[in-house]
Parts: C-alpha cells; sequence; structure tokens
C-alpha cells in the first residue's frame, strides 16, 4: 500500500492532536473525500481508504506528524512527510471560495474572517495539491 506511482489517488493527511483532515485525491486532481475526523478514527479511516484506493499516502510535517505517521505505518502503509508551510492561511482562502461570505460578513475582507468550521479537511485538499502539481511538474 501507498505506492510512489504517478496515476494512483493521493490520500492527504493534516494531523493535529484533536482532529485531522484527510482527503483522497484522484490522479488528475479532483477530490473525492474531503473530511475532518477526530485523531483516534484516523488509523481506521486511513486503513479502509488505503485498502480500497491503494493510494500514495502524504501527510503534513507539521502537529504531531510524527506520532500521526507512525501510527499509520503500522497498518502497513509507507507515508511521505510534505511541507505544510502556510497551509492554513491557504485553507482558510479555500473555505471561503467554496462558502462565500453571506450578509454582513460578505463586506469584510475575507483574510480577516475565521471560517465557522475546522478546515483542516482543506488543508489535507492542498497538500494533495501541491504533492500532485510537483509530480506533473
Amino acid at each position: 500500500m501507498g505506492c510512489n506511482v504517478e496515476s494512483v489517488p493521493v490520500l492527504a493527511v493534516d494531523p493535529g492532536r484533536e482532529k485531522c483532515g484527510v482527503a483522497l485525491l484522484a490522479p488528475d486532481g479532483a477530490v473525492l473525500i474531503q473530511r475532518v475526523v477526530p485523531t483516534g478514527q484516523l488509523a481506521d479511516m486511513i486503513g479502509a481508504l488505503a485498502a480500497e484506493h491503494e493510494p500514495t499516502v502524504i501527510m503534513g510535517n507539521g502537529t504531531t506528524s510524527a506520532a500521526a505517521k507512525e501510527r499509520v505505518e503500522m497498518l502497513g502503509c509507507s507515508v511521505l512527510l510534505v511541507d505544510e508551510y502556510r497551509t492554513t492561511d491557504a485553507a482558510k482562502e479555500a473555505y471561503w471560495t467554496a462558502n462565500p461570505p453571506r450578509g454582513w460578513r460578505r463586506l469584510v475582507p475575507r483574510g480577516m474572517l475565521v471560517p465557522p468550521v475546522p478546515v483542516d479537511d482543506f488543508v489535507a485538499v492542498i497538500l494533495a495539491q501541491r504533492f500532485l502539481a510537483k509530480q506533473n511538474a
């Protein structure tokens, strides 16, 4: 599981202490799955997705990445750590693009708005998109 070949899906994880972002992208970049899951459920979700899709598994190198990587590798998946520099800022912008502000919030610059929900899933999508862009460069 978790081979490094182009033309396989990419399973990206944004690890965190309490919650993790998970995204599965097709080789062409189409988002197949995008979720925020409790950290305690991460291994089960990754195991199920890896068994079904045989993806390349990548993980952001930030908060708790070493522990999360170890748990996922115990499932038999190899995990590539990738740089997650400024992905949270990009994820907030992606959230507002997908969910445009309404009412008075549309008058506030997006950079000043705080999404009402966690954006860890958007971070995972951005990690996967960056990884695919490097693979196709």
